[in-house]
């Protein structure tokens, strides 16, 4: 195991700036961990899932402390990381990590591939796109690359036309005049929100909020393709430091994550939706590397 640095604990004024809710994790500075190591922490949206019960439980029974700090905005976790008050994080897919990268000069790298989520268009109101009428308003997330993927589907599933085709950067300023329907971008929580309140006709949902919105596949109106080379920039990972990625307990949590009893677990909570995908570390850190140098200048 390399050297792991230790990570300060957050203040609470820090902790409130972070938007963060309470850790679901027991651990507190490593002291009383399976092996006496330090607490491995690990931030993620949604720690009151079941996979991270039976994922500290697995990793437990290696002589591996895990502590789960749960975020509430998307936007939080990287930055937690990259100023050391994290671990690893494992919320996102690589366009999401690449963005961040990008934007903000930093080199947080894929240490292991976890699953693809699709992310789907429902409807309350609509059976099928073919339904849903000339003009309607369809919630998208505002995210940049939770954004483009929208869009793309969108595009595939007949409703939009994007400039020059469109790509894993579109914005709604690609859309263009004469597209079927209007986009309407807003925070990723809201898009169920804004589909159960009817102030859009139809959503493009991330996968975290569509069962606690209580929906079901048969509110999908046009299913996200999961498959193929388009779906790479999207594969869900974990995240470590640049200097950490070859860290063998945090590959070895990786290797935990794809425990039946774990993927089960992720199974129920997503509702089926999930798409376990064993990615090596060097292709997404090659996938990751690629997007960066593809990334439209800022």
């Amino acid at each position: 195991m390399t050297s792991r640095r230790l990570v300060k604990l957050l203040a609470p004024a820090t902790i409130v700036a972070l938007l963060m809710t309470a850790c679901a994790g027991d651990g507190k500075d490593g002291s009383d961990g399976a092996s006496g190591g330090d607490t491995i922490r690990i931030g993620v949206v949604g720690a009151a899932d079941s996979q991270w019960t039976v994922f500290k439980e697995k990793a437990a029974a290696e002589g591996l402390q895990v502590e789960i700090v749960d975020f509430s905005d998307y936007q939080v976790p990287n930055r937690a990381l990259a100023d050391g008050e994290l671990d690893l994080n494992q919320f996102q897919h690589l366009q999401f990590l690449a963005d961040f990268n990008v934007n903000t000069g930093s080199d947080l790298q894929p240490i292991g591939a976890t699953a693809v989520y699709p992310l789907n268009l429902y409807s309350l109101e609509y059976a099928s796109v073919e339904e849903i009428p000339d003009g309607a308003t369809i919630a998208v997330p505002n995210d940049a690359t939770n954004l483009a993927r929208a869009l793309l589907n969108l595009q595939q599933a007949g409703l939009i036309e994007l400039a020059d085709g469109g790509n894993s950067f579109s914005t709604e300023a690609d859309v263009l005049p004469g597209s079927r329907v209007e986009v309407v971008p807003v925070d990723a929580a809201q898009t169920a929100t804004n589909l159960q309140g009817g102030s859009v006709q139809a959503a493009v949902i991330n996968n975290d909020f569509v069962s606690k919105a209580g929906l079901t596949d048969d509110d999908i109106v046009y299913p996200d393709d999961p498959t193929g080379d388009a779906i790479k920039p999207y594969i869900n990972i974990f995240v470590a430091r640049a200097e950490d990625k070859d860290d063998a307990d945090y590959l070895k949590l990786v290797e935990i994550w794809h425990d039946p009893e774990v993927e089960a677990a992720v199974t129920e909570d997503s509702g089926g939706l999930a798409i376990f995908v064993d990615t090596p570390a060097a292709e997404l850190q090659q996938i990751l590397a690629d997007i960066e140098a593809n990334a439209p200048a800022s």
